[in-house]
């Protein structure tokens, strides 16, 4: 039980933070340097897919172990940030290596976004998670 909790409160707080990060700091961003390759309406099949996988992984290596064997929420903070720059990171610097209209700007303020989203997400999880457990 307190795994689901776990799962549910750590996406919801992803996907409700996800959502003001993307309107508010992402698009602009991205809109400006690429917006003729930004689709009028983003396909969400594939972006559940990333989002329900993330969290997973999420919970496997940092907010599960964080659960059971009762690891600080700073220690949470600190591997959900590693585990967000290693992800938007691979993305991001990968991207920018690649693709020839990417740039720094949309490269570190992703990464950022994810590295801090990430961490505030996995964080808000386990808090929520104890308390109801």
């Amino acid at each position: 039980m307190i795994l689901v909790v776990l799962y549910i409160a750590t996406f919801v707080i992803f996907m409700g933070l996800d959502y003001i990060g993307l309107t508010k700091l992402i698009q602009p961003v991205f809109e400006r340097d690429i917006g003729p390759l930004l689709l009028e309406n983003f396909r969400i099949g594939p972006a559940l897919m990333f989002y329900a996988f993330y969290v997973g992984v999420l919970l496997w290596f940092v907010s599960w172990p964080a659960v059971t064997q009762d690891r600080s929420l700073l220690w949470v903070l600190g591997n959900a940030a590693l585990i967000g720059a290693m992800g938007y990171g691979t993305y991001e610097f990968t991207s920018l290596a690649v693709m020839k209209d990417w740039t720094w700007q949309m490269t570190l303020t992703d990464v950022t976004w994810g590295t801090c989203l990430t961490a505030v997400a996995a964080t808000g999880g386990v808090w929520v998670a104890r308390l109801v457990g």
